[in-house]
This record gives structure tokens, sequence and C-alpha cells, in this order.
């Protein structure tokens, strides 16, 4: 019974996805086209910006390369650098009195995925102001127009630039959320791979396996995919295949860094609307409860999901290996040889095979807040019932 309703809730969406209006954000690409941002924020008429970032980037001077670009230009600004690694709803909250106050009309966001989530939140309570965060979680829940948001990536992973969601956390309860509306993709966005040198190989690696985990759970994702999220998946993944272990290896190796870096941006548009599945749903309460970076969480949990669907997931994982070139004489072993490559990235980039944080009295959360994210709104190749995810949760613990 629970799975027809899904299939009929999953049918209404694919239905209802053609009328949502997905689309890229307009961007610029490519080496110090940061210095871009001046003129693009007078052409889209933004007045004055809240520069929304983390105290790593203050620190590491990239802010400041950001902030003296706006002052040149006489653009006025403030800046929100308080975002936390999984950033919270106290977060947007406190990000967004800074925006109503100082009079902003217009964010800029400069970052990884929290900046970036963290600037769509503040974006959706301006079109709320009188609803908490809590109130605006779940899908096309804003519905509304929201201030213009830039994003300026400075990890190739998350492709939040691109995409509809905001995952967010729950300060008080620790759980992990998603606002998902498409007035949330950014109207612009900046992909300057000079700005990803400076991401140490472990940031590199965790954050790069993040935007392969987008790629291959939109591709072997049923329903919802078009041949432009098919496409752009395949893409993004033979990028990834070509370049993630060359920029670990070798931060300065700019030419995989620009790949990266459209890998991350072609991978985030092909989840934005194929979805993302179970290593997602399992991956967000790791970050809500524990703290994990979300790119470590999806990097760990990518190539046990694929080999716990098993063959429903073989025909496709066997296209991803013919676009990276992987042989083998059936679906099933091209299928395993991928996973297998996944699995041999992981520990070369010094990636955990399994998880050992997750406590014996947190597991039963765990499945039913994994349960609530994915049921029915997912439409993975198999449908995971509360068993299900109990024994996948105990495959994958150290």
């Amino acid at each position: 019974m629970y799975g027809l309703y899904r299939d009929a809730y999953q049918g209404v969406m694919k239905i209802s996805n053609y009328f949502l209006g997905y689309h890229m954000p307009e961007y610029i690409f490519g080496r110090g086209s940061v210095k871009e941002l001046p003129r693009v924020l007078k052409e889209k008429d933004a007045g004055k910006v809240l520069l929304v970032t983390d105290k790593g980037l203050v620190e590491a001077g990239i802010a400041g390369r950001v902030t003296a670009l706006l002052d040149g230009a006489g653009i006025d600004h403030v800046l929100y650098a308080d975002v936390v690694a999984n950033p919270t709803d106290d977060n947007v909250e406190a990000g967004f009195s800074m925006f109503r106050e100082s009079g902003c009309d217009s964010v800029v966001a400069l970052g990884g995925g929290s900046p970036m989530d963290c600037a769509k939140g503040i974006c959706a309570k301006a079109a709320h102001p009188r609803k908490s965060v809590k109130q605006l979680f779940g899908l096309l829940s804003v519905h509304w127009f929201v201030p213009k948001l830039f994003a300026i990536p400075t990890t190739s992973g998350t492709g939040s630039e691109t995409t509809i969601a905001a995952v967010l956390t729950e300060a008080e309860t620790h759980h992990k959320q998603t606002i998902m509306d498409v007035v949330l993709i950014p109207a612009f966005a900046i992909l300057d791979p000079e700005l990803t040198l400076t991401l140490t190989p472990e940031l590199t690696a965790t954050t790069g396996m993040d935007a392969l985990c987008h790629a291959v759970e939109a591709y072997t994702n049923k329903r919802y995919n078009t041949k432009v999220e098919d496409r752009l998946a395949l893409k993004a993944v033979k990028l990834i295949y070509d370049n993630l272990y060359e920029a670990y290896e070798d931060g300065s190796d700019i030419a995989a860094r620009e790949n990266m870096q459209l890998a991350s941006f072609y991978a985030g548009r092909a989840f934005t609307r194929g979805c993302v599945g179970y290593v997602h749903a399992v991956g967000h309460t790791l970050g809500g409860l524990y703290g994990v970076p979300h790119g470590k969480a999806m990097a760990i949990l990518l190539p046990h999901v694929m080999r716990a669907f098993g063959p429903a997931v073989h025909g496709r994982l066997a296209k991803l290996a013919d676009a990276c070139g992987i042989e083998g004489s059936s679906e099933a072993e091209k299928a395993d040889k991928f996973i297998s490559w996944m699995e041999e990235l992981k520990k070369k980039t010094g990636i955990p095979e399994k998880v050992d944080m997750i406590k014996d009295e947190d597991v039963d959360q765990i499945i039913r807040w994994a349960m609530k994210e994915s049921n029915p709104l997912y439409p993975t190749p198999v449908l995971w019932k509360y068993n299900d995810f109990r024994a996948f949760i105990e495959s994958v613990r150290a």
C-alpha cells in the first residue's frame, strides 16, 4: 500500500515538474571572473548587498577580496560571516535581521554549501518575515518573490549555486531539513576556479565526492529526469572521474579545478530536478546529530547505498561506467567496477570506509528522519522501509 502511495505521489510530481520553471541561473565562468561581480550587481539593479560567508573565508582573505571589489565600485554592503559548517535556523534568523535592519535588497553568497544554504534561507525569510524558518521547511513553501541572490562558490561540491534547495539544521533538535522552491535558484552565479585553489586536499576530496553523489543519485533515480538531467549527470561524472584525484593530488592544478567547478555546477542542476536519494537522507542525519561535514557524509555512504540497491541500478551505473571508459562484459560487471572505482577513490583520498559516530540510542531517530525526508518524494530505484534502513545503518557502522 505504501509503495502505491509513493508511486502515485511521484506520478503527480513528474507532471508538476514540467510547470515549475527549472532553469540554470545566468552565470560566468573562468579564472578571475569574480572581478566581474560589481558589474553584474549593477546590471541586475542590486542596491545594498548582504554578503553571506563564514569565518574561514574571512581568515583566508577571500571575503576581503570580495568586499574590496564592492568598495572599489562604490557598492554599499554589510557582512554576515557567522555561518557555521551545518548552518542552522539561528544563522538564518541572525542574517535576516542584519539584512532587514541594514536596509539591504540583495544577497551575495560566498563560500561552499553552508553560506549558500544560509543565504537562501535569508531570502526565504525576506519573502515571509513573519514565519519561522521551521515553517518554511518543505517543498514549494516560499512561492513568492525573494531578494536577488548572487552565488559565488568557493568549493566544487554542493552545486548550491544552481539548485532550489537550502539545507538547514534546527538548532534546538539538530534535525536537518530543507527549504525547496524554484524561487531560491540564484539569479546569477560566478564560477571562478581561482577561489578553490586554497582548498585543502581533504576538502577537495569530500566536496568533490559530494558533487559525484549528486550526479550518481540523480542519474540512478527514477521518474523525474528529462534528457537534460541525464546529460548533465553524465557530463559531471566524467569530469569528476578525470579530474577529482588530480585536484586532490595537486591543488594548484587550475585546469582540474576548473573542470571540478563545472562538474559541481552540472551535477547541481541534474539533482535539482532529478532529486537525490538515500545517501542524502541518511547523510543529513549525520550532519544534524553529529556535525559531520556534508561532503564527508556523502563520500562515506555513496558506494554503500549503490551496492545495497543491487541489480536495480546496474543498468544506469553501467552507463556511467561507459561514460568514464570503464569496461566490462555485462551491466553487472560494469556497475561493480564503477562502484569499486568510487571505493578506491575514497581510500586514495583518505576518506573513511564506514562511519564511527552513530550511537545506539540514535538509530531509531536516524531512521525516522531519513524516512521522513526521502519518502515519498525521492524517486529512488528501490523503496526502503524501516527495516531496510536499519539493516543499512548497521552495515555502515565501523
